[in-house]
């Protein structure tokens, strides 16, 4: 019997143990490897990045930046910094009182910056304060390859190419043939530092047919651009110094902003200054050059590290960052639809890990290239980092916490000018933490409650009080505004969400919205959270939130459906109405429940916008917050088809970029709010108790994952 006993307890333990490390098996180096890119033919849309989330360095085929003008339609090749900024002088002393556009609200006149067009000088100065300060290009580091009859090389001349990215490794290796000699590259960001190295290798080093240039630009205030400003060598400075033996400094100075670059190199090689920006790390013999590149706001005791040292601190990091964290499997699926979803998931991380995980709020399109001049939206804040502490990686969300505590002082001044307790958040902002003007942004609001959310993922993430005590200040200030801009309706007995706004589905009106339903959503839950905040802190609820949370307005509908605002009945009639972002759904998808929404309501919602909506004019990150709301009713197969939806603005280029157009040919928000929606798919929300419930149970979902966090 003791026998039999023992078998069997032997065997139970076997299955627990198989049970329960079924998701810990998880071949995580295969999984990233078997999504490494390779690209084998000029395709100005697939560059390839390496970065550290402060700094990302892009490269052409031949794996440094030797071709950049032809890519500059497609994925730039960005040499992009979180401290890199440029300022134009204010030769005009514009001022940003010249911005304002005055509201009345409640018998009060309450300013806004806004893009005044009916006035020269106002609409100067509004163009002024938009494009300053903008993102610089730090600069383009590329080949020059040389003919045997002196000619520079074309793109059309690099033969063979295999440009490729080890995620697992953070490496990008080039090899190609040049006038029929081999050419190897191979490039590292650092981790720690805002540094490229590369090791070249060919015999074309000692035929002096190969060297590096350096190529430093003015800046570019252009909305949308690489960044970089070739022709005008006269408005910046270069100042080339010697800095030992094979290493040099490059000491930047463009009007009142400056930056350096120190580089060293291993190899027979001497630098030449072609013009006044151009400089020429030109070798005299051998087959083997490597180059260490440090960029830097300013010269400190930081020196650039060699190559090897370099390789190892990439494949340490990058091997503790996939390690660590979330992951999902897609290989047991047999639906032909997972490996592509597993593609794009995989890339995501890596692209958000260079991009987006430093110590700024990214831009748009990160630190590849600019949009919006180089500067931050902070209501697409949650779409690009949401997911980090989602995946256990919540360190890349506390360091951007910080630039609340930052800008926290310009915030309050803006409500105290508008007449409002508390912070209002800006919208679109640069490092002065000024929020710029805008005929849409200023009237946003939904980025308002982004910080509570934050603030609770790391409680949950850490729920201790030291946690609660370093960051109640952002969620108890931003919960008094969020309590005070409601106003007050005697007729209906409610609180409004009134004009002036403009809701996330951004063409609605802003002297005619009222009651935007995400809106509303997200005000009763950012205020829960706040009071939540108070209880855990023991001290009481505050009247004022708990009265605004209680009363404010319910989303209005029609025929059983929710509308794009209050009273407007033709939200799924009027063609113009049904695009842009589809936010009805954000409502009951990025939040949880509130008991002023109905889910059958929500139900029959889902399925007219899925129906009707003009899917061509939505954004990235509109196909995952629909597959959201479809995971919360219970429609897996509909979350499939949304978040894999044939329309231009999902795609997923070969670099794992989420294209957008002719303008955003990369859009960050879109692979943020792609993790963030697999990982509820996977690992549900609070109180859901269904396995992988974004997932068909059809057999054909066999979707493995481990270390990921139920969303709220």
């Amino acid at each position: 019997m003791r026998q039999i006993t023992t078998c069997i307890f032997l065997i139970a333990l076997l299955f627990s143990c198989t049970f329960q490390d079924k998701n810990e098996l998880i071949d995580r180096k295969a999984l990233v490897t078997r999504n490494n890119v390779v690209v084998e033919n000029f395709d100005p849309l697939a560059s390839l990045s390496v970065g550290n989330g402060d700094f990302a360095f892009t490269t052409d085929i031949t794996g440094l930046q030797t071709f950049f003008e032809e890519y500059d339609n497609g994925v730039p090749l960005g040499t992009q910094s979180n401290w890199g900024w440029h300022t134009t002088p204010n030769s005009e002393t514009h001022e940003w009182s010249e911005t304002l556009k005055y509201f009345e609200v409640q018998g009060r006149q309450v300013p806004y910056r806004h893009q005044i067009n009916n006035d020269s000088r106002k609409q100067a100065a509004c163009n002024y304060f938009r494009e300053n300060p903008h993102r610089l290009h730090l600069g383009i580091i590329g080949f020059v390859l040389t003919k045997t009859n002196g000619e520079k090389a074309s793109i059309r001349d690099i033969k063979n190419p295999v440009h490729s990215l080890d995620m697992w490794t953070g490496k990008i290796t080039s090899s190609f043939d040049f006038e029929d000699q081999p050419v190897s590259v191979e490039v590292y960001c650092h981790q720690d530092q805002d540094q490229i190295s590369a090791r070249i290798e060919s015999p074309l080093i000692a035929t002096g047919q190969l060297a590096i240039q350096w190529k430093f630009p003015y800046s570019a205030a252009i909305h949308s651009h690489p960044g970089y400003d070739f022709q005008s060598p006269d408005k910046h400075q270069t100042e080339m110094l010697p800095a030992g033996e094979n290493s040099m400094v490059f000491n930047r100075k463009l009007d009142n902003d400056n930056y350096v670059v120190t580089l060293n190199w291993r190899g027979d090689a001497s630098f030449i200054k072609q013009e006044k920006h151009e400089f020429k790390l030109q070798p005299q013999s051998g087959e083997t050059l490597e180059f260490n590149c440090l960029f830097a706001p300013e010269k400190d005791k930081k020196e650039p590290i060699n190559f090897e040292q370099t390789k190892a601190n990439n494949i340490e990091k990058w091997k503790a960052f996939w390690k660590k964290g979330g992951v999902v499997d897609f290989s047991d699926c047999t639906d032909p639809r997972a490996k592509e979803l597993e593609r794009r998931t995989v890339l995501s991380q890596y692209l958000t890990k260079i991009q987006s995980s430093g110590s700024r709020p990214p831009q748009e399109t990160g630190l590849t290239y600019n949009s919006w001049f180089g500067k931050y939206h902070l209501e697409m804040h949650w779409w690009h980092i949401a997911h980090f502490a989602q995946w256990q990686r919540e360190q890349f969300v506390e360091k951007q916490l910080e630039f609340y505590l930052e800008m926290y002082n310009k915030a309050q001044q803006t409500a105290v000018d508008q007449g409002y307790k508390g912070v209002r958040w800006q919208k679109m902002v640069g490092p002065d933490h000024e929020n710029s003007p805008s005929s849409v942004g200023s009237y946003l609001i939904w980025q308002q409650p982004h910080i509570i959310w934050f603030a609770e993922q790391m409680y949950r993430q850490n729920p201790t009080e030291e946690v609660l005590n370093k960051y109640k200040k952002l969620v108890f200030e931003t919960a008094e505004f969020m309590a005070d801009f409601p106003v007050w309706n005697d007729e209906l007995n409610r609180y409004d969400l009134a004009p002036p706004l403009i809701p996330a589905q951004e063409h609605w009106q802003r002297e005619t919205t009222y009651n935007p339903p995400f809106e509303l959503a997200y005000w009763h839950w950012g205020l829960t959270t706040a009071q939540t905040w108070k209880k855990r802190l023991g001290e009481p609820k505050e009247e004022k939130w708990e009265n605004v949370r209680i009363n404010l307005a319910a989303p209005d509908q029609n025929e059983g459906v929710y509308l794009g605002i209050q009273g407007a009945t033709d939200s799924y009639t009027n063609p113009d109405l049904m695009k842009d972002h589809p936010m009805v759904l954000g409502a009951y998808g990025i939040l949880p429940d509130w008991d002023k929404i109905d889910p059958e309501i929500m139900h029959k919602t889902l399925f007219v916008i899925a129906e009707k909506w003009n899917w061509q004019q939505t954004w990235g990150w509109d196909y995952p917050m629909a597959a959201m709301c479809a995971t919360r009713l219970g429609e897996s197969e509909m979350a499939l088809e949304f978040l894999l939806k044939d329309v231009q603005k999902n795609t997923y280029l070969k670099n794992g970029h989420n294209y957008q157009d002719d303008r955003l040919r990369i859009y960050l928000p879109g692979n943020g709010g792609l993790l963030t929606t697999i990982g509820m798919m996977c690992a549900g929300w609070d109180g859901c108790t269904e396995k992988n419930p974004g997932f068909p149970k059809n057999g054909k979902w066999n979707v493995k994952w481990e270390n990921i966090s139920p969303v709220f």
